[in-house]
C-alpha cells in the first residue's frame, strides 16, 4: 500500500540507458546509486543538508545497506523513492527506502539503510545537533504509525532441508 501522506518523498528518477545490463534490465549496482541519490533530499529535509554539513564539519556515512529486488525494472521506467524512518538516536538513522515503479504503481526494490552521523574532523561517529535530532524524532513518531515492511531485518539464507 502506498502511504503517500506520511512517507518522505524526495526523489524521482528515470531508468537511464547506461544503467541497463546484459539482461536488458536495471543493473543491480545502479539501484544503489538511485537509492543513494534519494538520500540527499532527505538530509536537506531534516536539516543535514550541505550548508549544515559544511558549517559544522559533519556528514552521514552509510554503515550498512540491504537491497531487496522485488520486481524487474527496465529502461525508461519512471521511479520514485520514498523513505520510512525505522529508528533514530543521536548518532544513527535507520530507514527503509522504497523504490516505486511510478508508471505501474508497484514496489520495485527496497533498501534498508543504517546511516551514521560522523565528525569530518575526527572521522568518528558523533552526536547530531539538537535541531536535527528533534526533526528526526518528530518524523519518526509519524512513521512509527506505519506498518513495518517485510523487508526490514530480513536475513538472507539458504533454507535447510
Amino acid at each position: 500500500m502506498k502511504e503517500t501522506e506520511t512517507l518522505f518523498w524526495g526523489h524521482e528518477e528515470v531508468v537511464r540507458p547506461e544503467w541497463i545490463d546484459y539482461n536488458g534490465h536495471f543493473n543491480a549496482g545502479y539501484y544503489m546509486v538511485c537509492f543513494d541519490e534519494a538520500l540527499e533530499p532527505l538530509m536537506e529535509h531534516i536539516g543535514l543538508g550541505p550548508e549544515h554539513r559544511e558549517k559544522h564539519s559533519v556528514t552521514i556515512f552509510s554503515a550498512e545497506n540491504h537491497i531487496t529486488y522485488i520486481r524487474e525494472v527496465r529502461e525508461g521506467t519512471n521511479l520514485s523513492v520514498s523513505t520510512q524512518l525505522l529508528g533514530v538516536d543521536r548518532k544513527r538513522i535507520h530507514a527503509l527506502q522504497t523504490m516505486w515503479n511510478s508508471d505501474e504503481n508497484f514496489v520495485a526494490a527496497t533498501c534498508e539503510v543504517m546511516g551514521l552521523h560522523v565528525s569530518e574532523k575526527t572521522r568518528r561517529v558523533s552526536e547530531m545537533h539538537e535541531d536535527v535530532y528533534s526533526r528526526l524524532k518528530r518524523m519518526l513518531l509519524e512513521h512509527c504509525e506505519l506498518p513495518t515492511p517485510p523487508q526490514v531485518g530480513h536475513q538472507m539464507s539458504v533454507p535447510s532441508r
